[in-house]
């Protein structure tokens, strides 16, 4: 799940990072394949892309949605060959149902990362997950971690930590090609959304300054289209973050004190029904800012929090 591209200090989408058609499976490189789920919205591009890793015993990765139209696709476009592994980034519901859909039709594993979690602790009486999304089933055969790998005939898959969005979120390094699959980590077509408590602004930029420092030359992401420079690319968000929380901070300096007004002011001509997403990020960058000691709000930082610098 992600922010439309609404907001013009966002770094700019790669050249051929716009939003490709959904309901086609398209070979994007000499091992990858893409097929797109018919899932569009302000908040997943043209739908969620599900790849296929490999020939003759392949690996998918983010079947989706439970949408038995776009599982169907997934087997048509594999017919002939075997999975060998169904492969998950994180745990919304646009990205990890459609694995328990594609093993009760393969039998093949499901793996990567485990069971959704929640960043934190929570206070008393928080409401335990503000991000809707969430797919609390997901249960996978193996749960991997950095470092570890699930291969096939000419193909190989190492898992890279990369918490933020959510707490579980893995992307997958394919060295044989120089690529990542970044999930929702890292998109060309939109800003990623951090929802506290289910995601983290200090862990999601963390992961941030963690892939500047990888060698991969391409990205290809849950949504959109592919990440090309990445290292800039991924520069650029962390850049837009920092505004982000700059501005934040401005807003509370001109007396500001809620997280709905600080929206109204910062997200000027956001769309009403993308306010609640708008709000979430600016949470998450709130509670990092308390974790810092450079905001102060009374008992733990919430949603419908006061704020005020410290």
């Amino acid at each position: 799940m992600s922010e439309t591209r609404t907001d013009p200090a966002a770094p700019e989408p790669a050249l051929d990072g716009a939003t490709p058609p959904s309901g086609v499976t398209v070979k994007v490189s000499n091992l990858i394949r893409r097929r797109i789920c018919p899932n569009g919205s302000p908040f997943t591009a043209s739908g969620t892309c599900s790849y296929i890793v490999g020939t003759g015993a392949v690996a998918v990765i983010d079947p989706g949605p439970g949408d038995a139209s776009h599982i169907a696709g997934l087997l048509e476009a594999t017919m002939g060959e075997r999975i060998n592994a169904i492969v998950v980034t994180h745990t919304h519901r646009d990205h990890s149902p459609g694995a328990r859909l594609l093993q009760a039709r393969t039998g093949a594993p499901i793996v990567g990362c485990g069971p959704h979690r929640a960043a934190r602790d929570l206070a008393e009486g928080e409401y335990p997950h503000l991000d809707a999304s969430a797919d609390r089933e997901h249960r996978p055969d193996r749960q991997m971690a950095e470092g570890d790998t699930v291969s096939g005939p000419g193909w190989t898959l190492v898992a890279v930590e990369t918490p933020g969005h959510t707490m579980n979120h893995l992307a997958f390094a394919l060295p044989e090609e120089n690529a990542l699959f970044s999930g929702d980590h890292v998109m060309a077509w939109s800003t990623t959304i951090v929802a506290p408590p289910d995601g983290s602004m200090r862990a999601y930029l963390a992961s941030l300054d963690k892939l500047r420092d990888r060698p991969e030359a391409v990205y290809w992401p849950g949504h959109g289209g592919p990440v090309r420079d990445p290292r800039r690319f991924v520069r650029g968000l962390a850049a837009h973050r920092r505004q982000r929380e700059t501005a934040i901070r401005a807003r509370l300096a001109a007396g500001d004190s809620d997280i709905r007004s600080i929206v109204a002011v910062i997200y000027q001509g956001l769309a009403p029904a993308l306010r609640g997403a708008a709000a979430l990020s600016v949470f998450a960058h709130l509670e990092d800012l308390v974790e810092r000691d450079l905001v102060a709000t009374d008992g733990p930082p919430r949603l419908e929090g006061i704020y005020t610098l410290a």
